[in-house]
């Protein structure tokens, strides 16, 4: 494995860290052990700091499969709030308004869920890295500014219901999806799908193309794994 000429790390991204920390991490790590000032990396498919999950680092010429990475189906798991919702549709904020709940059941949502699969439209959250007029519409949303994101098309390929639990309106979902689709968009329109709202609490991206978590390293598995690695490089030469 020759991270300069080019390689694929696969880690496991930990919470309440954003994928460039990440990877400016691993980077650091993987610079220091090769005793070069920095070398070239990059990460495929951005993770929420609240997300954690399958993250692809690319290093060298691979640095140019990134697109393409993107491209790739990507699989989810997710705990979803029924009852309230948030202005960024996940924990990083307090819940702005609460919804009746009595009425939602097992049956409900497994009714609901299905109109959710295939091609649809759906609106990014505002706090998303997703561009207007030049500026990132999360550091527009933070200074207070009013931020209108249109529809995009995206593709559902799957959701099942893995569990749902009636006492605390906790329900949990595994999505396959394409490109583009935003678990906590996705999470806001089934609230409301459901006559209620709804936010994210929890989100694991546990594939991205072939790679799955069970594939991945922790920050502290990852120096063991370099350090084989690298004695097993210079084994070689």
């Amino acid at each position: 494995m020759n991270f300069q000429e080019g390689a694929y790390i696969y880690i496991n991204k930990p919470y309440r860290m954003s994928s460039f920390g990440a990877l400016a991490h691993i980077r650091y790590l993987v610079s220091k052990r090769l005793k070069v000032k920095r070398v070239k990396m990059g990460h495929a498919g951005t993770l929420d700091p609240l997300a954690t999950g399958v993250l692809i680092l690319c290093t060298g010429k691979a640095t140019k499969q990134i697109e393409a990475l993107q491209l790739h189906s990507k699989e989810y798991t997710a705990t979803l709030q029924l009852g309230a919702t948030t202005p960024s549709f996940d924990r990083e904020h307090t819940v702005d308004y609460t919804y009746p709940t009595k009425h939602i059941t097992r049956e409900l949502i497994l009714q609901t869920l299905p109109q959710f699969v295939g091609d649809i439209m759906q609106v990014p959250p505002a706090y998303s890295a997703c561009m207007v007029d030049g500026h990132r519409a999360y550091k527009m949303a933070r200074r207070g500014e009013e931020v209108t994101l249109a529809a995009k098309p995206v593709h559902i390929d799957e959701i099942e219901l893995t569990d749902f639990d009636p006492a605390t309106m906790q329900m949990s979902i595994r999505v396959a999806c394409g490109k583009g689709t935003y678990i906590r968009s996705l999470a806001r329109d089934i609230g409301y799908a459901l006559n209620s709202g709804a936010f994210l609490t929890a989100l694991c991206r546990t594939r991205l193309g072939d790679v799955r978590i069970e594939d991945c390293l922790t920050f502290d598995e990852f120096p063991a794994w370099l350090d084989k690695v690298m004695k097993e490089e210079e084994t070689i030469k």
